[in-house]
């Protein structure tokens, strides 16, 4: 316990999934965390639970692809908690396309909004507050193992899981060049049972109208014949926010159950 005590974190996307499991370890491990979402019910009901087990929490509504909105959370996390050390870019969409040519216009530019944009804009305006505060940082870009290897009827989605871990590589060389103490990775999960898997329905074997058999797709796709679960991905988070992983930067870490090397 303790091993974020004294920060406090940002965590996009951080009302379910993921991103909640990356909150709570957080809160666990002593940081002060500012959750944000669109989805306000389930991230007033999670900061209900971290601060009925002792810890810190607020919720902001946050739609991450809207850049005065990000003003306004890095403004409120300062007025809150005076800072800003660990920054979870985790909210992410994901669409299936039977084809890319029959994918929308729409289609790509929202979810290139939200999985690249919404990235881009977090590190913009968090970045500053980080050095402000002149204790350094962790940011945690989420990216996928869709990011390392293709995945068809994902193209869309790949292409932006892609971006997002070039992307991480460029910002944290930047950090490193400023000599700011900020360290900047991507994680990259593999199968991981989420709600994201409703928003593809008909990717599965299972039909157009059911999504995807996870412990199905796992026995097939997976190493270690299982599929994940959001505290994985967590216990990953929580290692690069802390300084444990002081000595690493601009790194991926893979938490696939060997998915992506087979």
């Amino acid at each position: 316990m303790g091993r974020v005590d004294g920060k406090v974190a940002l965590v996009t996307g951080g009302a379910s999934g993921i991103g909640r499991a990356c909150a709570l370890a957080l809160a666990r491990e002593g940081a002060k965390v500012v959750v944000t979402d669109v989805q306000d019910h389930k991230g007033e009901e999670l900061v209900g639970e971290i601060g009925a087990a002792g810890g810190r929490a607020i919720f902001i509504h946050h739609d991450t692809t809207d850049e005065q909105q990000w003003i306004d959370v890095v403004a409120a996390a300062e007025r809150q908690f005076g800072r800003l050390d660990i920054l979870v870019n985790n909210a992410g969409i994901a669409i299936v396309s039977a084809s890319i040519t029959q994918m929308s216009l729409a289609d790509w530019r929202r979810q290139q909004g939200v999985n690249v944009e919404g990235v881009f804009l977090g590190i913009k305006h968090v970045l500053p507050l980080m050095r402000r505060g002149g204790h350094g940082g962790s940011i945690v870009n989420m990216s996928s193992v869709a990011g390392l290897k293709g995945s068809p009827n994902l193209a869309g989605y790949c292409a932006t899981k892609g971006a997002v871990r070039l992307f991480t590589k460029a910002i944290a060389l930047e950090c490193a060049a400023a000599k700011d103490g900020v360290r900047v990775n991507s994680v990259h999960p593999g199968i991981i049972e989420t709600p994201i898997w409703l928003s593809i329905v008909g990717s599965g074997p299972s039909g157009a109208n059911a999504p995807p058999d996870l412990d199905a797709m796992s026995t097939i796709a997976v190493p270690l014949g299982v599929k994940g679960v959001p505290d994985d991905i967590a216990n990953g988070v929580v290692w690069l926010a802390s300084e444990e992983s002081r000595y690493v930067t601009g790194a991926e870490l893979v938490i696939d159950g060997g998915m992506s090397v087979r």
